[in-house]
């Protein structure tokens, strides 16, 4: 079995939980398709790309379990943000996935979590996804738990990097640019990747982002 929070962060992810999903639903038109793909227990190694600051909460709402996402060590230190995140289990890491960052991640899925990354390393600057992280590769070259990849699509138009305050697209309105959608595709075995070049790893798994970035994009209410 997998690990649970104690009660009192259960009962605060459970609380996120609901909210957000009430939130993105009705203010984002959110769409969501695949969650069942994602394993109820054990360790696993949840990979998205990364649009904007909804995406932890957005990931959240794709997975049938509690998650545990990896987040930029400065955010830790923000007044506001720090006790939030840390609330909801995110475990710190630097931005560049250097050997802290990796060990960081092996120690939580070693203890049977469920651990989100985004592999960019940072919010896209165009929406696209970016070219990932070097050091990913060495993550991903030992992990043994299922690697699951996760497509977000439409929060770079909601509330991109270059964007202040969200924009929203309600249910009850036509449709814009704006609206949400994420889609959760099948688990990747990491045996996939055992004996592979650092290059080909960190390209095929842009690819395996890619690829559900463009179906989340086609699930988005248009």
């Amino acid at each position: 079995m997998s690990p649970r929070p104690p009660l009192a962060g259960r009962l605060w992810y459970d609380a996120v939980f609901l909210s957000s999903f009430a939130f993105f639903t009705f203010g984002f038109s959110l769409r969501r398709a695949g969650w069942d793909r994602m394993p109820r227990s054990g360790p696993v190694l949840v990979v998205a790309n990364h649009q904007s600051m909804f995406d932890p909460v957005l990931v959240g709402l794709a997975s049938r379990r509690y998650l545990s996402f990896l987040a930029r060590n400065t955010l830790f230190t923000q007044p506001v943000l720090g006790p939030v995140i840390r609330s909801l289990g995110a475990v710190p890491i630097d931005r560049n996935m250097g050997k802290d960052g990796i060990q960081a991640v092996l120690d939580a899925l070693a203890a049977g979590r469920a651990v989100l990354m985004f592999p960019e390393g940072e919010r896209t600057h165009t929406g696209a996804v970016q070219p990932l992280k070097a050091g990913v590769s060495l993550l991903i070259k030992r992990v043994t738990c299922p690697i699951v990849p996760v497509g977000i699509a439409g929060c770079y138009a909601a509330w991109g990097r270059h964007r202040t305050w969200p924009r929203f697209s309600p249910l009850w309105l036509p449709p814009g640019p704006n609206t949400i959608a994420l889609t959760v595709g099948e688990p990747i075995d990491p045996a996939r990747y055992a004996g592979r070049k650092r290059e080909w790893v960190v390209e095929d798994l842009h690819r395996e982002l890619a690829a559900q970035h463009a179906a989340a994009d086609a699930l988005r209410r248009k």
